[in-house]
């Protein structure tokens, strides 16, 4: 299995459209963002879709229940594979609820990639970011969530904690020498699959490189290395 989710964190359609041309011959496998969904919404969704690809939209849904659970509902009759929610346990429960029978997997989001301690204390947490982090953890599992989203550092202890079913997406994956942009707690893709990741969430590396498709390639070709 193709591991590889690319991340559209684009401002246009035409902009998106560009890359998922450039790399549709390595990758099947799409991530829709807020910004992306501003700009073109569900019509740029249901268009991969008839391309025949996945999509991963990426929107981290946190509202009331009700809206959660309607609004997933919606969702989940496009045709979209994953779907990412606040690991909250009212709107874990709501989406859950609101995919119903459907295909389309429910992730939570834990801690965002792009924070650290820093950012725990000044959000008003006094515990480690460890703490926070195992904590909803929980509460996604009981909560019956299919995967988490969460750092490749910590992607080899949820692993362990949460059993070889529960699907574990990771952003913030480079490849050695890679920029890390804003994203505070990285690792390789390598080591992220042994780790445990079902799936690699990478955008700049490929989106911004000179030759998408290469680059797709060569994250490729690392992992066969690696004997993944």
């Amino acid at each position: 299995m193709n591991p590889i989710i690319i991340a559209l964190d684009c401002e246009t359609a035409a902009e998106a459209r560009h890359i998922v041309d450039a790399t549709s011959k390595s990758v099947g496998f799409y991530k829709v963002g807020l910004e992306l969904y501003a700009a073109a919404g569900m019509d740029f969704v249901r268009e991969l879709r008839k391309r025949r690809k996945k999509v991963f939209l990426d929107l981290k849904l946190h509202d009331i229940g009700e809206t959660v659970r309607r609004a997933t509902a919606q969702i989940a009759r496009s045709g979209v594979s994953l779907l990412t929610v606040h690991a909250e346990p009212q709107v874990m429960r709501a989406a859950v609820a609101g995919r119903g029978n459907s295909n389309l997997r429910i992730l939570a989001v834990t801690v965002l990639t792009s924070l650290d301690q820093v950012d725990i204390h000044e959000m008003g947490y006094s515990c480690a970011i460890r703490e926070v982090f195992d904590l909803r953890v929980r509460n996604a599992v009981r909560a019956g969530v299919d995967g988490l989203v969460c750092s490749p550092l910590e992607v080899g202890d949820v692993r362990r904690a949460v059993g070889p079913e529960m699907i574990l997406v990771t952003p913030g994956v480079r490849s050695e020498g890679a920029a890390k942009g804003d994203q505070k707690r990285v690792a390789t893709p390598a080591q992220a699959i042994a780790d445990g990741a079902n799936y690699l969430v990478i955008g700049r590396q490929v989106t911004r490189a000179a030759d998408p498709n290469k680059a797709v390639r060569d994250i490729l070709a690392e992992l066969r290395l690696s004997g993944r």
